[in-house]
């Protein structure tokens, strides 16, 4: 039998996370990224949280409002430009900033989930990107040895989910979600649309074993 998902509400899953957790969060700027729990890790002013995400947003949205209050200690991502905020705090040095190229955080991502200790990779070689790390040979080539990622929880969106957690995506909404699914110990999904019936397995690209609640969008009386 597969078992149902627990729906609850955004505060409730804000709650879930503790200061000083590791957590990743999906979206590409505004596409697919979640923004239903973000104001309750605001409120709760949960703080000393390492951040792993594509980018850190705008100061008004989603994970850039994170920054914006200081609750970010550290930042694992590919690119900072949109947010002016990021930067500030970089150069001032009240947060630490780790710029990773987008396909190296992706398959780091990646090698967390899949239960690897990394990947190699050429990206990044004779480049700031290789400072301090493990340069390994192998055939007669150098690779960076980038390792892989995990993290506590996981913050992720989807356009669709059944009661058993299996999510769906439309379009590039995917991104990021996808692959962060498989890497935290915790997944917690904020959803548009909960299914009446089990998705058909055409459609799921998360399947649910991966997933452990549910945040319906906009729709916190569905909460339990």
């Amino acid at each position: 039998m597969f078992k149902e998902k627990k729906i609850i509400s955004a505060r409730e899953a804000a709650d879930l996370i503790p200061v000083g957790s590791s957590i990743m969060i999906g979206g590409f700027l505004k596409c697919g990224s979640p923004t239903q729990v973000i104001p309750y890790l605001l409120k709760n002013k949960t703080n000393h949280l390492m951040l792993i995400a594509n980018d850190t947003s705008f100061v008004d949205s989603d994970k850039g409002q994170l920054i914006a209050a200081g609750l970010i200690e550290k930042a694992v991502v590919t690119h900072i430009g949109m947010n002016p905020e990021t930067g500030r705090q970089m150069h001032e040095g009240t947060l630490k900033v780790e710029l990773v190229p987008q396909g190296t955080l992706a398959e780091r991502i990646r090698a967390g989930g899949a239960g690897l200790g990394g990947v190699l990779t050429p990206t990044g070689l004779g480049t700031i990107v290789e400072e301090n790390k493990e340069k390994i040979t192998l055939d007669g080539k150098t690779y960076l040895l980038e390792k892989a990622l995990k993290a506590d929880v996981a913050l992720i969106y989807a356009s669709k989910a059944d009661k058993y957690g299996n999510l769906s995506y439309k379009g590039s909404t995917r991104n990021f979600n996808t692959v962060m699914a498989t890497a935290a110990q915790c997944v917690i999904a904020e959803i548009d649309e909960l299914s009446d019936t089990a998705l058909s397995p055409n459609e799921i690209v998360v399947p649910g074993l991966f997933v452990q609640y549910l945040v319906l969008k906009k729709d916190e009386k569905n909460a339990r």
